[in-house]
């Protein structure tokens, strides 16, 4: 059971009232994304404020957050009105569709760790099945509202698994978003990858792929405890945030 806060190095996140948790998407979506030093933010779904808090640590934008969901929403402005950044992070009880057509700027970067479950069994809650599914927000919804907020010039972030990623690479194609970026994730070298990161904008470009792997597997099986060892990419990525590194 996940606990109702989580701890990083400069913030803390309290979850008790968000249907999705701080996980492992998230913190690498928040880590990996480019981002300007000084520019305009948008973090799409923002649930427990978690991106739109990592960006106001890595940079000196201005960070605008959006969240459906009502409790989702309370929590997130309260995360985000304590953490030291909150002077350049507003949070938004809004959804994409509603607030795409009427923002009053566009956007350098759009970030976005998005539903994508659609053919999956729908959580008991309905705060989660919000949170995990695309009947509150599918890819089409998610590739229109993005190409009417990001700048030319700009870039849109997310963390899809595999297939979930084909299909939304696809739609962004037909509203002009191309792939710029892409980092797979292993967990360990001899698995598959299971998520991708993409970075998206207006230019067509020949994509810089990567490939992280967060265990180093060699180490891990060497320990009787069986205790994971990150690899030294995974903890580069993330070190200004977990404590553990």
């Amino acid at each position: 059971m996940a606990a109702d806060s989580f701890v990083f190095k400069e913030f803390e996140v309290i979850q008790s009232n968000c249907a999705m948790k701080v996980g492992t998407d998230s913190v690498l979506l928040g880590a990996w994304f480019a981002i300007p030093e000084a520019g305009n933010v948008l973090d799409i779904g923002t649930g427990t404020g978690i991106l739109a808090i990592m960006a106001g640590q890595r940079s000196n934008s201005f960070i605008d957050a959006i969240e459906i969901d009502e409790e989702a929403y309370y929590q997130a402005l309260d995360n985000c009105k304590k953490s030291k950044w909150r002077e350049r992070i507003d949070v938004y009880h809004t959804s994409l569709q509603e607030y795409a057509p009427v923002a009053s700027k566009k956007y350098d970067v759009i970030v976005s760790n998005p539903p994508y479950f659609s053919n999956s069994l729908q959580a008991a809650s309905e705060s989660r099945t919000m949170a995990r599914h695309t009947a509150s927000l599918n890819f089409e919804e998610l590739a229109d509202g993005i190409a009417l907020l990001l700048k030319l010039d700009g870039s849109f972030a997310t963390i899809l698994p595999i297939k979930e990623a084909e299909l939304f690479t696809a739609i962004a194609k037909r509203y002009g978003l191309y792939i710029s970026r892409m980092t797979y994730v292993k967990t360990t070298c001899t698995k598959p990858a299971k998520r991708i990161l993409l970075q998206f904008g207006f230019q067509k470009v020949l994509p810089v792929e990567e490939t992280l792997i967060i265990e180093d597997e060699a180490k891990s099986d060497d320990c009787e405890m069986k205790q994971r060892f990150y690899s030294d990419e995974y903890k580069k990525l993330t070190r200004s945030f977990y404590l553990g590194f």
